[in-house]
């Protein structure tokens, strides 16, 4: 690839990424404002439990599986990028033909799933909530049939997804959960006190029905049509997508098998323990899925045409440099969140129902998780270079590998050394460290990486970044002993001051380092601001 073409692809994934960052973080900023809302009227309580324990098994779907970055959407991009010659051309009778054969059995495979869970909710809750109240079950049975339809719709809207990112329109797929939120804010608030016990199953699911029909429109209007169509054996392209989709799949349930073993051993430990969890992640993924989405979204369709050129120069350079980045935005969130993590939790959360103690928990699982980042963007991003190669089998059984260990962590953290929330994400963000260091290794199997790089400047931000938590702890130990004022106001000055200070020592010391993403990013904002 010559040196023109690979600066025009590294400016289009550039601007992509800054549209990807700008609408999620207007996606996570309106989830912000749900989450502050259902804290509000539900606290960390019983009904709180209830819902997220329940809502766990159709996010397998409509996020692990549907969601950008899932299965679904993974599986569309590497299969029909390579039979869409131009973009400008309307869909091929061939590709019109694989979407109709893909959407038809996936229809029906979460029909059949759907079925299933309508009619056996109390036993899947009794399974998966054991250890929970009789009528926590119940509860949580409810609610699971009340969100049935959100199996089926995960799968349809994963395919839209992943047509709408190969033809560059990532606004609608990155704007669309905004729908959801805004549904499940709006019935919150309207529906009466002494009715809002099922209220929360029934807003997810009214939102979901319309993340699904504003999607629609769009694909119409490039060109693809649903004509069901049943040839499942003799589609060659569609076997690709079965041989990449099936171990994907697997995958992402083994990760919700992770989730399950969590939220056995959580249902054990108090009140409201999931619902701390499930903030600590909403939190964690604020930030973290900003960066992540922003970056792999548009990184994805380049690494698979890069494969399918046998340019493996190009998926080194591009793997590094967007990983490094991601690195880099990594570092000063992690010190945040150690530093102002339990002052953010209380300014976004206490009020209402959520009260000091449910700050505690939630900081304490938010914590324990924020190690997890620099693993988490490293396995996802190479993740999708297995998915390049039309290989999910690896990262399938790496996954399910680390299904005993999160077992064995979480026995050893929680039942013998009583750690509590804390020991949950600990034992997640463990888990998250080997799998990406596993699939690091095998990824070598296929194609030489150039890891040399890319750690040795991984080596210069962690050293900046242990500075700059020194200097951010001290000042924080001090704003908590001097500065007195209303609360609120308190939270806002703190961590605005600490966010200003972090940033300000830790990009001038990647530039000392001689750390070349930060001299880069330095070199394009000279350059924008000079013009």
């Amino acid at each position: 690839m010559n040196t023109a073409i690979k600066e025009e692809k590294s400016t289009s994934v550039l601007k992509a990424a800054w549209i990807i960052m700008v609408v999620t973080i207007v996606s996570k900023l309106i989830g912000f404002v749900r989450d502050v809302i259902i804290a509000k009227y539900y606290g960390a309580s019983l009904v709180s439990d209830a819902y997220y324990y329940a809502y766990q098994i159709p996010s397998l779907s409509l996020i692990l599986l549907g969601g950008v970055g899932g299965p679904f959407h993974s599986a569309t991009v590497a299969i029909f990028s390579k039979l869409i010659p131009s973009l400008k051309d309307r869909p091929s009778k061939e590709v019109n033909k694989l979407y109709s054969t893909f959407m038809t059995a996936t229809i029906l495979f979460f029909l059949f799933l759907s079925v299933l869970m309508y009619i056996f909710p109390r036993q899947i809750m009794g399974v998966i909530i054991s250890s929970g109240s009789a009528e926590m079950i119940n509860l949580a049975s409810q609610h699971l049939q009340i969100m049935t339809p959100l199996l089926i719709i995960g799968g349809i809207v994963g395919i839209y997804y992943g047509i709408l990112i190969i033809y560059k329109q990532f606004m609608l797929p990155n704007l669309s959960p905004i729908i959801m939120s805004l549904a499940i804010i709006g019935v919150v608030i309207s529906v009466p006190d002494d009715q809002k016990g099922y209220a929360l199953a029934w807003a997810t699911t009214a939102g979901a029905i319309l993340q699904l029909i504003v999607q629609y429109p769009n694909i119409r209007k490039l060109g693809y049509r649903l004509r069901p169509n049943f040839e499942f054996y003799s589609n060659t392209h569609f076997k690709e997508i079965g041989e990449l989709l099936f171990p994907a799949i697997l995958s992402s349930t083994v990760g919700q098998i992770h989730i399950y073993v969590d939220m056995f051993f959580t249902s054990s430990i108090s009140e409201g323990a999931w619902t701390a969890v499930g903030y600590a992640n909403r939190i964690f993924q604020f930030p973290v899925g900003i960066l992540v989405t922003a970056f792999l979204v548009p990184l994805f369709p380049v690494f698979a045409r890069l494969v399918a050129e046998n340019d493996f120069e190009g998926i080194k350079n591009y793997f590094n440099k967007g990983v490094g980045v991601l690195f880099f935005g990594a570092i000063p969130i992690i010190i945040g969140i150690l530093t102002v993590g339990m002052d953010a939790v209380r300014l976004i959360f206490e009020r209402g129902e959520f009260n000091q103690t449910a700050t505690f928990m939630v900081t304490e699982a938010l914590w324990f998780l924020s190690v997890s980042i620099i693993p988490y963007v490293f396995r996802d991003s190479i993740t999708r270079v297995f998915y390049s190669f039309n290989d999910s089998a690896t990262p399938f059984t790496v996954a399910f590998s680390s299904i005993v260990l999160k077992v064995f962590l979480n026995w050893i953290l929680i039942s013998k050394m009583s750690f509590g929330i804390g020991g949950i994400t600990l034992s997640t963000s463990l888990v998250t460290l080997f799998n990406a260091c596993v699939l690091g290794y095998f990824i070598t199997r296929k194609m030489k990486m150039d890891y040399k790089s890319l750690f040795k400047n991984m080596f210069k931000m962690l050293v900046a970044g242990m500075f700059t938590l020194l200097i951010c702890f001290v000042l924080s130990l001090g704003f908590d002993k001097f500065i007195q004022m209303p609360k609120g106001m308190f939270e806002i000055v703190k961590i605005s001051l600490i966010g200003i200070i972090c940033l300000g020592v830790y990009v001038p010391l990647n530039l000392i380092f001689r750390m070349e993403y930060a001299g880069e990013l330095y070199e394009r904002l000279k350059t924008k601001f000079s013009k």
